[in-house]
């Protein structure tokens, strides 16, 4: 049904804006659910990144101008979406994203990526340019992907990762991760957000608990290690698959924005990103920002995404 179907609790009132969780059943056989802000006419799609969902864009539906008209989707395998058929590639979250569009009759808007989001939305407006009108990337991996290096044992040396059954394997990141998140350890889950992703500014206690809470939704874990690993749309070896070049089917302007502690993503990815947009892109450096501008400083990132989208 065009604009999705409403989520049974699914509404809340923030700033006097109205968000709706909503959810709308693709043609492949997947729900995603999305939350929608009313009012506005600028449109803006929301992607977000891994162990995250629409939930962790709550700020900026919170704060961002009255005047865009705000989308933010979980996909598939995220948040309230469903996780029917396994996640082997980027691709597959953007023809999610794609059919999911289509659903609700979306068009002409720009999109914004965070981190593994950011890979998703290239991959989108590569394939798909008729739909988007600018391309934001925060924190974004790169056009060359984001290796996996592991362990199957202990005593191994660390390796990067081939294949999709290796990384469920992984002993450093998949499961421990995977054990935090069945066994509810919100202990574990902070302190690896807090080394590397809020190593500056936390959330408030409440906001952080809802945050802990919806990681664990995650249902594909290892598969999106798995497809950040094998994305390139370069055109270069990424070490361990060559690039496809997509990245020239990119024609809309694109702002690149890093924050300069980022842990995640470092100064290298963001430059090997530049480099192969080339013209098309600008970049802007946030200033005492990691992985997360969204909470480190929601004003700064705001004031640019804004600057560009105008």
């Amino acid at each position: 049904m065009p604009g999705g179907q409403p989520l049974l609790n699914g509404g809340r009132v923030i700033n006097m804006v109205k968000v709706t969780m909503k959810e709308v059943l693709l043609p492949n056989g997947e729900t995603l659910a999305y939350r929608e802000r009313e009012g506005g006419e600028t449109k803006v799609l929301l992607i977000h990144g891994n162990m995250t969902s629409s939930k962790h864009w709550d700020l900026v539906l919170d704060q961002m101008d009255a005047k865009y008209k705000l989308y933010a989707v979980d996909l598939r395998g995220f948040g309230a979406s469903t996780y029917n058929q396994l996640i082997m590639s980027i691709k597959d979250f953007s023809d999610d994203v794609k059919l999911f569009v289509d659903e609700i009759g979306l068009k002409d808007f720009a999109l914004v990526g965070w981190s593994t989001g950011g890979a998703v939305s290239m991959q989108f407006v590569a394939d798909y340019p008729s739909y988007c009108n600018k391309l934001i990337l925060i924190a974004s991996e790169s056009t060359r992907g984001y290796p996996f290096d592991g362990k199957i044992k202990e005593h191994d040396e660390l390796r990067r990762f081939a294949l999709h059954e290796e990384i469920k394997q992984d002993v450093i990141r998949t499961i421990p991760v995977q054990i935090a998140y069945d066994t509810n350890n919100t202990e574990l889950l902070k302190l690896i957000w807090n080394s590397v992703i809020y190593t500056h500014k936390q959330p408030t206690p409440e906001l952080y608990d809802e945050y802990v809470q919806d990681m664990r939704t995650q249902r594909n874990l290892a598969e999106v290690h798995h497809s950040n690993n094998t994305f390139n749309i370069s055109h270069h070896h990424n070490g361990l698959v060559e690039g496809n070049g997509k990245v020239d089917d990119i024609h809309v302007p694109v702002l690149v924005l890093r924050g300069d502690r980022d842990l995640v993503i470092t100064a290298e990815m963001t430059q090997e990103l530049l480099e192969d947009l080339g013209e098309k892109a600008a970049f802007i450096e946030l200033k005492n920002c990691g992985h997360s501008p969204l909470v480190d400083d929601l004003p700064q990132l705001l004031h640019a995404m804004t600057s560009f989208l105008e």
